[in-house]
């Protein structure tokens, strides 16, 4: 299989388990968007609304999405904010 189909597959699945999440982070006025995933299994995302300016958002990256997709999506090794 070749990269580009491989990281679009990384992708979907990644995606799929951010939906798991989403609820949870709009419930509070937040949400994530998928900014990409490296060939390394690090995931970029971007803490949107509420999330941005909530001193609590490293923890939920940590214990709540980060923990999320690497249970979910094998190959997955961290989870990065960037703006």
């Amino acid at each position: 299989m070749n990269e580009d189909l491989q990281n679009n597959i990384l992708k979907e699945k990644v995606e799929k388990a951010l939906e798991t999440i989403r609820p949870y982070l709009k419930a509070d006025g937040g949400d994530v968007e998928l900014v990409k995933v490296t060939p390394e299994g690090i995931v970029e995302v971007k803490l949107t609304g509420a999330c941005v300016d909530c001193p609590m958002s490293l923890m939920t990256l940590r214990a709540g999405v980060e923990r999320v997709l690497i249970r979910e999506v094998p190959g997955i090794r961290r989870v990065e904010a960037v703006n």
